[in-house]
């Protein structure tokens, strides 16, 4: 199969990363199909499949609805980007049960049945699945309770399927440190000074580009990572390294 042959799903399209995600895949001579609740403007992609994330875990109706919809594009699916997300923020007081599901949900399980669903396609074209995972898998803070616990358990849920699933297809997971995304920069509006302290507190002294993250995954999809499954690759600037203990 041809490099103009293949084709990558990228969940959480309308996102920052997600629309870097779609460019990079796109501008590689990828064929892009999105997917989010809406598609937003301007989206580089081949086809739009507007889905709830949340449905396609908790309905198996829906997902067979979903994967039939993708198999009507006819594109010839090598590389599935599990990028979507939802970060609900509480102390432990307030997190709720419907909290946790929704969490869960969205940033574990539906990245697993995807992967079950698309396995035999997959497998076909010799792919790979790359799950967008977060630094908050390894280092938190507080009220990030839910988010942290299912990032921890998606870098699990990779290891674990690289090895149940042997060489029919190749999984990893990224975990970014912050973003530059439209999302993080709107909460740092008139919050100069506190922007500049995230990022110094980088060892590379700035904040990742979604292109940079883009740029990750695009290699681990190629054939230069063919040799690469179950890893998890930290892009966080160097801050998993710091201590930040007093000078």
């Amino acid at each position: 199969m041809s490099l103009n042959d293949k084709a990558a799903l990228i969940t959480g399209a309308a996102g920052g990363i997600g629309q870097a995600l779609c460019a990079k895949f796109k501008h590689a001579n990828y064929k892009v199909i999105a997917t989010d609740l809406n598609e937003p403007e301007s989206l580089e992609c081949d086809k739009f499949i507007a889905a709830d994330l949340k449905l396609i875990c908790r309905d198996a109706n829906y997902r067979q609805q979903f994967i039939d919809n993708l198999q009507l594009s006819k594109f010839s699916l090598s590389t599935l980007i599990n990028n979507a997300a939802t970060q609900i923020l509480h102390p432990t007081e307030e997190l709720s049960l419907d909290d946790w599901q929704d969490t869960l949900d969205i940033n574990l399980l539906t990245p697993f049945f995807l992967t079950q669903a698309l396995l035999e396609t997959l497998e076909s074209h010799q792919g790979s699945v790359v799950n967008i995972g977060s630094v908050h898998a390894t280092a938190t803070k507080k009220r990030f309770i839910a988010y942290a616990t299912s990032k921890s358990a998606l870098t699990g849920l990779t290891q674990a399927l690289a090895i149940d699933l042997g060489h029919r297809i190749r999984i990893n997971t990224i975990n970014p440190a912050a973003v530059e995304t439209p999302m993080l920069l709107d909460g740092f509006k008139g919050k100069e000074e506190l922007y500049q302290e995230l990022a110094d507190m980088h060892p590379l002294g700035r904040i990742a580009k979604p292109s940079e993250i883009a740029e990750v995954a695009l290699f681990l999809a190629s054939d230069s990572a063919s040799f690469i499954t179950g890893t998890t690759l930290n892009v966080d600037g160097g801050i998993l390294s710091r201590l930040h203990d007093p000078d």
